[in-house]
C-alpha cells in the first residue's frame, strides 16, 4: 500500500522498483496487477486512502527479505504483507474479479417478500 497524494505514474514507479529489486537478486515476478485507490478501514499514518499493487514473486526466502528490507525503508510505502501460496492463481486475481459476484454458490436465493396482509393472516 503507497501513500494516497502520490500519482499513479509514482505508483508504477514502485510497482517497476519493487520488480527490479526482485529481479537483481534472481527472483522471478510472475504478475503485476494494480488495485488502484482504495479506502482504508481505519487511518494508517494519517492517510484514509492508499494505492494497492499486488506481486506474485517466485523466489528465495533471501530474495523477499531484501525486497521487505527496501519497503521499509520507503517513505512512500505506508504497509506492505507478504504471503506464502504453494502455487499462484491464474488469471486475474479476486479483486480485479469484480463483475464475477456469481461465486458465491453457498446461498440460497432469496425468497420474495411477503405483504402485510399476508403476514397478518
Amino acid at each position: 500500500m503507497a501513500r494516497q497524494d502520490l500519482s499513479q505514474a509514482q505508483v508504477d514507479a514502485l510497482a517497476a522498483e519493487a520488480t527490479k529489486i526482485v529481479e537483481d537478486n534472481k527472483g522471478l515476478v510472475v504478475k503485476t496487477e494494480t488495485w488502484g485507490l482504495r479506502t482504508l478501514t481505519y487511518k494508517i499514518q494519517k492517510n484514509r486512502k492508499a494505492h494497492f499493487v499486488m506481486l506474485e514473486i517466485d523466489g528465495p526466502g533471501d530474495v523477499i527479505a531484501e525486497l521487505e528490507r527496501q519497503l521499509r525503508l520507503n517513505e512512500d510505502v505506508i504497509r506492505y504483507m507478504t504471503v506464502r501460496v504453494d502455487a499462484h492463481e491464474k488469471g486475474p486475481s479476486v479483486m480485479m474479479r469484480k463483475n464475477d459476484r456469481s461465486d458465491r454458490g453457498d446461498r440460497a436465493p432469496r425468497a420474495p417478500r411477503r405483504s402485510r396482509e399476508e403476514e397478518a393472516a
